[in-house]
């Protein structure tokens, strides 16, 4: 697959075709800022989901009294997107419904999602347009990952993911086999703002949250490089690695909506968060990854 790179004076960005993943994000030192699928751990870098966000009950879903299958997260990750229209610091990626897509997913749409550069900054846009004849019912969201330590010298527990503002979040509460199980509790974090980071954090999956700050900073009070994700259109957001490993990135998750619950082969056209598209109408969500130094 051919990748598409743009660029801005401070950043050079490539993003495969493939998802519209995004494959690196360096600065002008030449800096790798986003982890780079390695083994033994997580082998993607930053897929995008859609239709669905997480994983389904027994892989399935209802809709109109019909039983379709679904891989976690969507066709998307495994989707080959065209590029629609590109230049040195944007691109644009366009899906619509194929006879595979419809087999699991009976809605007529396009998807684009456009990538621009403005100095450090990387605005990510999400466009879905209902071209069928019905409803239609999704989620929407981002996985990228990032590498911990972002410099040579600092360890994995330098780092914390710090909100913009002081927020009291909930913790959304997840089963053993990582489903909603209506247990959401409080997270509290030591100074209202900050998650100190630790492999053992993860060691029972991703932390997601609900009713937080819509900005967080990856950073290190011992080093100078850091990095921001702003999801404004996102009610949850989730922080994850490779559980109980020593994994050295994190993912920051900008989500629309929760995986389904705990037991229950979800209606869509029922759950809760599920974005409801009426037909001919469009769907923008915006988020950004800014890259900055801690000063």
């Amino acid at each position: 697959m051919e990748m598409n790179t743009i660029r801005s004076p401070e950043l050079q960005v490539v993003i495969s075709p493939l998802s519209a993943e995004l494959m690196s994000i360096k600065d002008s030192d030449g800096v790798e800022y986003l982890w780079q699928g390695s083994s033994p751990y997580w082998n993607r870098r930053a897929i995008n989901l859609f239709p669905y966000i997480g994983r389904l009950t027994d892989g399935s879903y209802l809709y109109n009294g019909k039983l379709y299958k679904m891989n976690i997260h969507g066709f998307l990750p495994d989707s080959i997107m065209t590029v629609e229209s590109a230049s040195e610091s944007s691109v644009c990626f366009f899906l619509q419904e194929t006879r595979e897509t419809l087999e699991s997913y009976p809605f007529s749409f396009e998807l684009r999602i456009s990538y621009a550069l403005a100095g450090t900054k990387i605005d990510i846009s999400f466009y879905v347009h209902n071209t069928g004849n019905e409803r239609m019912f999704f989620g929407i969201g981002g996985h990228p990952g990032f590498n911990v330590p972002l410099e040579q010298g600092l360890t994995f527990g330098d780092y914390c993911i710090e909100f913009t503002e002081k927020c009291t979040p909930m913790l959304v509460g997840m089963s053993e086999k990582c489903f909603p199980n209506g247990l959401d509790t409080d997270f509290p974090l030591p100074d209202g703002k900050t998650i100190p980071l630790s492999h053992e954090l993860f060691d029972n999956d991703a932390i997601i949250l609900q009713d937080a700050c819509r900005e967080v900073t990856l950073k290190s009070n011992k080093g100078r490089k850091s990095l921001a994700v702003a999801s404004p259109g996102m009610p949850y957001i989730g922080f994850w690695h490779d559980p109980k490993t020593e994994a050295p990135f994190v993912c920051i998750e900008p989500w629309t909506s929760l995986p389904s619950r705990d037991g229950v082969v979800e209606d869509i056209a029922r759950q809760p968060g599920l974005i409801g598209l009426e037909p001919g109408d469009r769907y923008i969500n915006k988020w950004s990854i800014t890259i900055c130094r801690v000063r």
